[in-house]
């Protein structure tokens, strides 16, 4: 046992044992009446297993650490003390706060000495670990400081670049602040995000010219002609496909994993949602009823005596107009740029994941997946939950 040899000391008080009500209220109560100053607390409890921090400063003389002790024993706890000097002046710079989510199937030593391991090479310093799964982990959040000297996008592409090695869980950076805990809007992409497929490929096969849409598709991607032109060409070749084959496939969309998940609890939630797609009207408008999605934009497909026609009506929804959207929906809504999360998977989505406060790439290319803030390619959509700090906890209470 040790007290403090002058008055700018402090005692941190440090319980552990197993956890049972009382044994708080009892500390705190002689505390209190010693006139002690409490200066910070933490509690943590790990399947019954209590650890109870306590920053205080106690006026000399009064002898309140053997009354501590006493009662510790008494609760069936163990207490350790030890003086603390006082922090000193605080730096000009000081350390930026962040949060790291790790989310996987199940997450055990190795995933996290992994993560770990990569949060030491840049000098972040682990203040608190908190699960968010409930029984097994698989969810950790990681509030950690990271000194001022050091880049937040060095340790956010080297945490990506973990998580693509490995493949056996995603993991997102992101500022501690209040808009990680207040996003309002959530913009999505459509074929290869929402859906598992791409409409216009499932069109082409249909119609016989698969081959001839892929050839093109693989043109624009690299870099041989721009997305404006891919889709004339590609729509182009639908002339004269039934349209009852469009709406049909429309009515029957394969959802990605963990897509009704997500919408039903960011519904629940007051979230607003939205379809911005480069693909077709009649799949996203059918999503957007089936789903209760708030907003839909996307191409509109000319359609005469039954028949497509191989052309698209108005403008086309490209890269900056879906930048654009996001804006304007946010701007309709009220919703500040930091308070949107937009999801994609391909080349087109770049601009819409830049202009939102969290950009996340879908089972995306690499070249996307290190543009964006973050990516999903372990999970399904539903990961984007515990982005937000949900706990599964949380999500059972809103399913239900």
């Amino acid at each position: 046992m040790t007290t403090p040899s002058a008055s700018h000391e402090s005692l941190l008080l440090t319980l552990t044992g197993r956890d049972h009500p009382g044994i708080a209220s009892r500390l705190t109560g002689l505390l209190a009446d010693a006139g002690a100053v409490l200066l910070d607390i933490e509690q943590v409890v790990v399947r019954g297993q209590l650890t109870l921090c306590l920053l205080v400063r106690v006026p000399e003389g009064r002898g309140v650490l053997q009354e501590l002790h006493s009662a510790a024993q008494a609760l069936g706890v163990s207490l350790e003390s030890r003086a603390v000097g006082e922090p000193g002046p605080q730096a000009v710079t000081s350390p930026s706060r962040h949060v790291v989510t790790v989310v996987g199937r199940s997450l055990g030593a190795r995933e996290l000495h992994a993560v770990t391991e990569c949060l030491a090479r840049h000098e972040a310093n682990i203040e608190r670990i908190h699960r968010l799964s409930d029984v097994e982990p698989g969810s950790f959040e990681i509030h950690l400081a990271l000194p001022a000297s050091k880049e937040p996008e060095e340790l956010q592409r080297s945490l990506l670049e973990l998580a693509m090695a490995t493949s056996a869980f995603d993991v997102a950076l992101q500022r501690e602040s209040l808009y990680r805990r207040a996003k309002r809007l959530v913009v999505m992409d459509m074929d290869s995000t929402l859906i598992r497929i791409e409409v216009i490929d499932e069109l082409a096969r249909a119609h016989g010219v698969g081959e001839q849409v892929s050839r093109i598709t693989e043109r624009a991607m690299h870099g041989e002609m721009d997305y404006d032109e891919s889709l004339r060409q590609r729509v182009a070749l639908l002339k004269g496909l039934d349209a009852r084959v469009l709406h049909e496939l429309a009515a029957r969309l394969p959802l990605t994993e963990g897509a009704e998940t997500l919408i039903r609890v960011l519904k629940r939630l007051g979230y607003r949602t939205a379809i911005i797609s480069g693909g077709f009207s009649v799949a996203a408008e059918a999503l957007r009823a089936r789903l209760g999605i708030d907003y839909a934009h996307s191409n509109l497909l000319e359609e005469a005596d039954g028949k497509l026609t191989g052309r698209t009506l108005g403008a086309i929804v490209n890269a900056r107009r879906k930048a654009e959207l996001l804006e304007d929906i946010a701007r309709a809504e009220g919703i500040l740029l930091d308070q949107v999360i937009a999801v994609g998977d391909g080349a087109n989505d770049l601009l819409m994941l830049e202009r939102a406060g969290l950009g996340i790439a879908f089972r995306a290319k690499p070249k996307l997946r290190q543009a964006a803030d973050t990516s999903i390619s372990a999970g399904g959509l539903d990961t984007i939950l515990y982005f937000l700090g949900l706990t599964a906890r949380e999500l059972r209470e809103v399913g239900e």
